[in-house]
């Protein structure tokens, strides 16, 4: 096999044979670390698969500043806690639990989880309007906010990635959000 800058240069290119090579090189320590955080194969093993999808999706983004495993490794550590977090965010309550009404009980029914067409659709308009209003910030400001709203960077990351200090990425990306604020706000007051 070949040498991993070998593999992640090619890989750059869109070499998917390369990549593919770093995926069986890496995919066991990558389930260990998603297991690691969920405790269960079925979750491990999806969100590994996840991780090598955003890995391949950003491998253009690598630098070799640090090892590939340990941006891989962050990398799923990232899709794991988000995950944990949007479950956390979701209240549980039992199906089988029937609830009493006042002549009768019934069980409970779920609603479709997926958007209605109608919700997809507006759902699509925000998100094609946002970035509309992304795509007018100045280009440090649109970096900056893509970075850790979009990518999820850290600040840290931004600041070395950007190699500027840290005070100036918060200050950029405050600025942007600020632009932002401002230019949604101003639109709702024209709309009334």
């Amino acid at each position: 096999m070949l040498e991993d800058n070998v593999l992640i240069a090619q890989s750059q290119q869109g070499d998917m044979t390369a990549f593919e090579q770093l995926i069986q090189k890496y995919e066991r320590k990558i389930y260990t670390i998603a297991y690691k955080y969920m405790g269960n194969h079925e979750d491990a093993n999806d969100l590994a698969q996840e991780a090598f999808i955003k890995a391949y999706q950003a491998i253009g983004t690598f630098r070799a500043d640090a090892a590939f495993s340990t941006w891989l490794g962050r990398i799923t550590a990232n899709k794991c806690l988000d995950e944990l977090r949007r479950r956390k965010r979701q209240k549980t309550v039992s199906l089988d639990e029937m609830v009493e009404g006042e002549e009768n009980s019934f069980s409970k029914e779920l609603k479709d989880p997926k958007p209605t067409p109608a919700e997809e659709t507006e759902r699509q308009e925000v998100a094609a309007h946002l970035q509309m209003l992304i795509n007018r910030l100045q280009p440090d400001y649109k970096e900056v906010i893509i970075l850790r709203e979009i990518e999820g960077y850290s600040y840290e990351e931004i600041a070395e990635r950007q190699q500027c200090s840290l005070g100036t990425v918060k200050s950029r990306i405050s600025r942007a959000r600020k632009l932002l604020k401002e230019w949604i706000t101003a639109e709702k007051e024209v709309k009334g």
